[in-house]
């Protein structure tokens, strides 16, 4: 039986920039960083020769955490496909905020990609406990979409 989710892991390709940006932009915290090397790392993985650099960085109310994964062999790809809503596979990671105008104004100074200003899920569509909901996508350094979630 499944008890919870541990993490969140995103590969990104300059592990400085992303931790930048999910601690000093969106205020995550960064909670510790490690090396990735060795037979151990490449059997969960399947890959061969891995070495990278990893990240945990957690939202103010906590777990899961997000594992931010620098591969620096092998190399891999960034697929244009993946920026976009209906690509197959995981798509989105929504955080919660209580001022969804004001953090999509600071994405969008930070210059930030926004896909929207936000939008009010229409009532009825899907009822929540948490009442009526406010959503916008945006996109982090390396182009994994998230998206804001407000609930009032």
């Amino acid at each position: 039986m499944i008890r919870a989710i541990d993490h969140i892991n995103i590969v990104v390709a300059d592990l400085p920039r992303s931790v930048r940006f999910y601690t000093k932009l969106l205020g995550f915290r960064l909670m510790r960083e490690a090396r990735l090397e060795g037979e151990w790392i490449d059997r969960i993985v399947g890959l061969s020769g891995v070495k990278g650099r990893v990240a945990y960085v957690v939202a103010p109310a906590g777990e899961p955490r997000i594992e931010l994964l620098c591969y620096e062999s092998p190399p891999g790809e960034n697929f244009a496909a993946n920026r976009r809503a209906n690509t197959m596979g995981l798509r989105h990671i929504a955080l919660r905020v209580d001022d969804i105008a004001a953090m999509t104004a600071k994405l969008r100074a930070a210059g930030v990609e926004v896909f929207s200003e936000p939008v009010h899920v229409p009532v009825g569509v899907v009822k929540h406990d948490q009442g009526e909901k406010t959503l916008v996508y945006f996109l982090d350094p390396d182009g994994v979409i998230l998206e804001l979630a407000q609930y009032r």
